[in-house]
């Protein structure tokens, strides 16, 4: 008796429903995508890297794009290439960590400021003074106070993004507050943290999520933005920001060493927006119905 099974073919109302949301949603699909190639390439990049990219060859420096480079080489003769891949690495692990330390820092801080009136002044004259602050000149004076670093970079860059986060989450919770439901669970005697956990936190989910997103895109080209002004990663770690500083001086002869890390730059930045793009418009109830 032939015990051999086939594979179960996908249920068509599962396959109506993806189809229904990818035409529904597409930027969403498509910055997604993009996101899993540039993790793949973060990820797979001692083994798609050609060379070390910090190998230095002075007869090979400012070479154009050929087979044995494929985006050329620097001012030092190093493998532009090579450097862009393992630069993906850095620029994307900050845009993610950045985006989840803010975004639960300034959680804790929105619905603490937003629950308890006694804190919220507090909390938010912090915030504004951060606020007043343009947020690179706040980071180069971070970066120029403590001891350089990836990490340093990413509390430099951590520092002003919460603000906005909890100005967002304080409105959230100052509007959720008044709600039957919370008044509800008050007057049953539900202690305030539960009510925080379970009934506050989980309206809070849709408007975060699509302002982690914007976050993360803020992040990476804060980074980049820092790199290039030479307060940034350190120029023996290879990110897409330290990359475009050291070929800033050479754009008329060797435009190569700008350009394609500033294409990965660029291409990482519009898939995170169009993600948030597309977040918002899935966890808007209102724009879901006009869809």
């Amino acid at each position: 008796m032939n015990t051999t099974t086939l594979p179960l073919p996908i249920p068509r109302p599962r396959l109506r429903r993806a189809v229904r949301s990818l035409r529904r949603h597409p930027m969403l699909y498509v910055g997604s995508a993009i996101l899993l190639v540039l993790a793949a390439i973060a990820l797979a990049a001692p083994w798609l890297a050609t060379v070390d990219p910090q190998d230095i060859n002075p007869m090979a420096r400012m070479k154009p794009p050929s087979s044995e480079h494929f985006f050329g080489t620097d001012a030092l003769g190093r493998d532009v290439y090579s450097r862009t891949v393992w630069g993906a690495r850095v620029s994307l692990l900050v845009g993610i960590v950045v985006a989840v330390v803010s975004t639960v820092a300034g959680v804790m801080l929105g619905m603490l400021a937003g629950y308890f009136r006694r804190v919220d002044a507090f909390i938010m004259r912090i915030m504004d003074g951060l606020m007043a602050i343009p947020g690179v000149l706040l980071a180069i004076a971070l970066m120029a106070t403590l001891k350089g670093g990836l990490g340093t970079v990413i509390i430099a860059i951590v520092v002003p993004e919460v603000p906005r986060v909890v100005r967002l989450v304080r409105a959230l919770v100052l509007t959720i507050r008044e709600q039957p439901y919370i008044e509800a669970a008050v007057s049953v005697g539900t202690r305030v943290p539960s009510i925080l956990l379970r009934h506050i936190l989980p309206n809070l989910f849709a408007p975060l999520m699509v302002q982690a997103t914007f976050i993360a895109a803020s992040a990476i080209l804060t980074e980049a933005v820092l790199s290039f002004l030479g307060v940034g990663i350190p120029p023996q770690i290879p990110s897409w920001g330290n990359i475009m500083a050291e070929g800033r001086n050479f754009v008329a002869v060797a435009f190569h060493i700008i350009l394609y890390p500033g294409l990965f730059l660029g291409v990482a930045v519009l898939a995170v927006n169009l993600v948030g793009d597309g977040l918002r418009d899935m966890l808007d109830p209102r724009l879901a119905k006009k869809l």
